[in-house]
């Protein structure tokens, strides 16, 4: 069995972000306050809840997005810290994932985009597929999970099938 491209990527990114628009529903209905959240984080040294969700985003549609262009410069946006909206971002960047034809992303084997940060004169360039695989997507997960362990460490009653979102299961007859 060949697997493309498209689907080694898009489909499992729509899941994590429905997921993740779940775990965000279930802190909103918590007693925890949003400004905790906002806060939140599982060490000093590591970004809070809200930069966790932008970065989802950004090595989500945003990586795609960059291979369009053939360049990734990081977010360094100030990101939304009301969960509603951070929902809402998380549900854009769904539905703009599920937009995405097979025909386009497959186009995307072989060209060049680089990740590149100016300022510290970093440069680096990738094949769009390794891009794709090898760093946006190890990224998106680190930051999906770390967004949902920092929601677990505040209380949010997440689990792990929360974590998992909708699974793609088989067509039974």
């Amino acid at each position: 069995m060949t697997i493309s491209l498209y689907d080694a990527t898009i489909p499992t990114m729509i899941q994590m972000l429905g997921s993740a628009q779940g775990w965000i529903g279930k802190a909103k209905s918590s007693d925890i306050a949003q400004e905790d959240l906002a806060s939140a984080r599982l060490t000093q040294d590591m970004a809070p809840f809200p930069k966790q969700i932008n970065w989802m985003l950004s090595h989500s549609i945003g990586a795609i997005e960059a291979v369009r262009k053939g360049e990734m410069n990081p977010d360094m946006e100030e990101p939304a810290t009301d969960l509603e909206q951070m929902r809402l971002n998380l549900g854009a960047a769904e539905n703009k994932l599920r937009a995405l034809s097979i025909g386009e992303i497959e186009s995307f084997v072989g060209q060049e985009v680089r990740f590149v940060i100016e300022r510290q004169g970093v440069d680096i360039a990738f094949t769009a597929e390794n891009f794709l695989l090898s760093f946006s997507q190890p990224n998106f997960f680190f930051h999906a999970t770390t967004a949902y362990a920092i929601l677990r460490h505040k209380g949010v009653d997440v689990g792990k099938r929360d974590y998992l979102g909708m699974m793609r299961l088989a067509q039974t007859g």
